[in-house]
């Protein structure tokens, strides 16, 4: 299995329909895109302060790289992810991407 994580900060003043658009569009995905095992979805909640910016996140999980891999390109990815960079305190800049195999 591998797990998508993206972290981002919103720019200020977006307002809330903004973060529930994306990630409802976000979740939507699973059902248009094969080989996703799960979405989660969330604002910051940590205490610790090590948030480097980012205000919110999601994880993705593909059964297979392969899966991951058909994803990128996928249009339905393409029109959530142009939604996020463009909410984005910084465009593309202010996304944090890692992938790990869990």
């Amino acid at each position: 299995m591998i797990r998508h994580v993206v972290l981002f900060k919103l720019r200020p003043g977006q307002p809330k329909e903004t973060t529930a658009n994306i990630f409802a569009a976000l979740k939507a995905l699973q059902a248009q895109i094969p080989g996703i095992i799960a979405i989660s979805t969330g604002a910051d909640q940590s205490p610790e302060g090590l948030q480097r910016g980012n205000t919110h996140g999601f994880t993705v999980d593909f059964a297979s790289a392969a899966a991951r891999d058909a994803y990128l390109p996928h249009p339905a990815h393409q029109k959530v992810g142009a939604m996020i960079v463009a909410a984005s305190d910084g465009g593309v800049g202010g996304i944090t991407v890692l992938d790990w195999e869990a």
